[in-house]
């Protein structure tokens, strides 16, 4: 079985488009399709429109509610619990991403060559700047296996998808936790279609977040630039004041300049306030970890099959 997992926020027009191409998608794969669909705290009606259409829906579905909103991570990590499936892939319910991605997922992983396929952009419909800026950075300074259009989908065999449920990390970035995990990997790549219905949720402070999260869970760039700053400053600030002292002593400066004072108490200001902000992120993230709570909690259950209905 190929189980496919769809986390769902504010996507309450979606769903009708949505199942109209699965429908027409399930068909053509050699194996049987399970959708798992994971609110993940939806404000909308998203979660009534599914549990209208799934009791009725003649492929087998499961139905996740979360008690809140935790976040897209979670709430797939939710769904890769939940899958009954040998074959796992995870898509978006607003179709940006095409479902021709999912049947190639399934052809190579059912090939045995890979263990987890990854859809890498190679461009997009919805032209956001700031997105390929974040990629080609993190590529460069944290991840450099990662393609320069990013990751957003990926499909993997149980075994991965075993190894990712057992990881308990909280405020992670979970493509990159699957670079992380290693295995054989492959790509695909797409183009990225326009959204058709409602708007992205996915606001600044969401990719802010986002970000920050992916940096500072997997390097430890920012410290180390921290002390190379750190260093370089401190350094420069002893021979600017050697060079100051010597030239009081010997006459050549009757009263030290305001300005300059002003201006390296200032830089060594901002540069602490600075180091004890990326400080505090770290600090943060291991408090986050060592309290042990989990990623998600799950409000209800629901399993829709055509011989069998069971919940929980």
């Amino acid at each position: 079985m190929l189980s496919l997992v769809i986390p769902v926020y504010k996507n309450e027009e979606n769903p009708p488009r949505l199942f109209a191409a699965l429908d027409a998608f399930a068909p053509t794969l050699s194996e049987p399709l399970e959708v798992v669909f994971v609110v993940d705290g939806s404000p909308d009606g998203s979660l009534r429109r599914l549990q209208e259409k799934l009791p009725s829906w003649r492929l087998p579905s499961q139905l996740i509610e979360l008690s809140r909103n935790f976040g897209s991570f979670p709430a797939i990590a939710a769904g890769l619990a939940a899958v009954r499936g040998e074959y796992i892939a995870v898509i978006a319910a607003d179709l940006q991403e095409p479902l021709e991605l999912v049947a190639e997922f399934l052809r190579q992983l059912r090939s045995g060559v890979v263990d987890v396929v990854f859809g890498h952009r190679t461009g997009r419909a919805d032209t956001r700047s700031s997105s390929d800026f974040f990629w080609r950075l993190y590529r460069r300074f944290v991840l450099p296996d990662i393609p320069p259009g990013g990751i957003d989908v990926f499909g993997c065999t149980r075994a991965v998808r075993d190894q990712v449920v057992a990881m308990r990390e909280v405020n992670t970035n979970l493509i990159a936790l699957l670079f992380w995990l290693g295995f054989r990997r492959g790509f695909v790549p797409y183009e990225r279609r326009a959204r058709l219905e409602g708007e992205s949720a996915w606001t600044f402070g969401r990719r802010l977040r986002y970000a920050l999260d992916s940096i500072f869970a997997f390097t430890d760039l920012p410290l180390r630039a921290l002390l190379l700053i750190g260093a370089g400053g401190t350094t420069l600030a002893v021979v600017a004041g050697v060079t100051v002292f010597i030239a009081w002593m010997t006459g050549r400066i009757a009263v030290l300049g305001y300005t300059p004072l002003m201006l390296v108490i200032t830089f060594f200001g901002g540069l602490t306030a600075l180091g004890l902000g990326i400080t505090g992120e770290y600090l943060w993230l291991t408090l986050q970890n060592t309290r042990g709570r989990p990623n998600y909690i799950v409000k209800s259950a629901t399993i829709y099959d055509t011989s069998a209905q069971n919940s929980s």
